[in-house]
């Protein structure tokens, strides 16, 4: 392929850092704006580094002067007034701008499996949902009044060995390790879908610089979908323990732990299945392969290379002793 030129805003997250990778492969140019603080994983080398806020359109239009790219990627916009910067800053300057939505902007409760790109988008239980719900909206609308090239992208709980993906964290792992009852929401069999990072990359960067995926929207997820019993069960196996599970409801859970009532009532609590046929029509290379039990043990092992990774919650652990204790 000719040398693209990408712009990759926030490059070194969880998700970013893997496209980042896949692209400098995949013979793109690539220039990352962000902050330049990440202590968890290591400057990618074959790229571009600019210092900006890559969270603020100023600084990010300060970091990067007069330049145009071919694609632009922005993996740190939140808000509505966030994108319609954007919309203004990259106006002309680029031929695709890839927006990185949410799959929990899909309805909540879902009224139907699998979930595809039509599926409606409402969530009423999550701010953060509704925000991506408020920035698609306007960047469809400047797609259709002005041909801004975008491209929307919804993930649904993308990871890779940084991230442990159950509420709670490390405190979750330490606790099977210990013998510790492990809270569960639901009833534990309420279905999931979780991505590793390398999997993902094949299909985003399959389309950065495709002109099939201008004006579209595309989900990127696995195909591997558990119960969120067997996640549980997974990362216990690969920390040597099995699990003592105990479910709790999902509304007596965020009544006691309300940072997670959002997350939970407006995503996590609710089976995902989705179906990713429109992205493979457009990407046909795109097949993950990364399964959960190969996923955990690199979790695992990443936390328990460095004592630092692996924090406990004292206060976290209060609480789900008091809810284990009432369920």
């Amino acid at each position: 392929m000719t040398n693209l030129r990408a712009l990759i805003i926030g490059g070194n997250g969880i998700i970013s850092s893997s496209i980042t990778r896949l692209a400098v492969e995949r013979g793109f140019e690539v220039t990352v704006v962000n902050r330049g603080l990440s202590q968890t994983r290591p400057q990618l080398t074959g790229v571009r580094h600019l210092i900006g806020d890559a969270s603020g359109t100023a600084s990010i239009a300060a970091a990067i002067g007069q330049e145009s790219f071919d694609v632009v990627a922005n993996f740190r916009s939140f808000l509505p007034e966030q994108v319609k910067g954007d919309i203004e800053l990259f106006t002309g300057r680029t031929a695709q701008y890839l927006y990185i939505s949410s799959a929990s902007a899909y309805q909540k409760p879902v009224a139907h499996l699998p979930i595809t790109e039509s599926t409606p988008l409402k969530n009423p239980f999550w701010q953060y949902s509704r925000d991506k719900i408020a920035s698609e909206d306007a960047l469809i609308a400047a797609y259709r009044s002005s041909d801004f090239p975008i491209t929307i992208v919804r993930p649904s709980h993308t990871y890779d060995e940084t991230l442990i993906p159950i509420e709670g964290g490390w405190t979750m792992i330490d606790r099977m390790r210990r013998g510790l009852p492990v809270l569960v929401h639901g009833d534990g069999t309420s279905l999931w879908t979780l991505t590793h990072t390398r999997d993902f990359a094949v299909g985003f960067v399959g389309l950065m610089g495709n002109p099939v995926a201008v004006g579209d929207v595309f989900q990127i997820t696995s195909d591997f979908v558990y119960p969120w019993d067997a996640i549980y069960r997974m990362l216990g196996t690969a920390a040597g323990v099995e699990p003592n599970l105990v479910h709790v409801a999902s509304e007596k859970i965020a009544a006691a732990i309300p940072d997670w009532g959002p997350g939970l009532l407006g995503d996590k609590a609710h089976s995902v299945v989705f179906d990713n046929s429109k992205l493979r029509s457009v990407v046909p290379e795109f097949n993950p392969i990364t399964t959960f039990a190969q996923g955990a043990r690199e979790i695992v092992a990443w936390h328990d290379a460095v004592e630092s990774r692996r924090s406990v919650d004292a206060d976290l652990n209060a609480k789900l002793d008091a809810l284990i204790a009432s369920a």
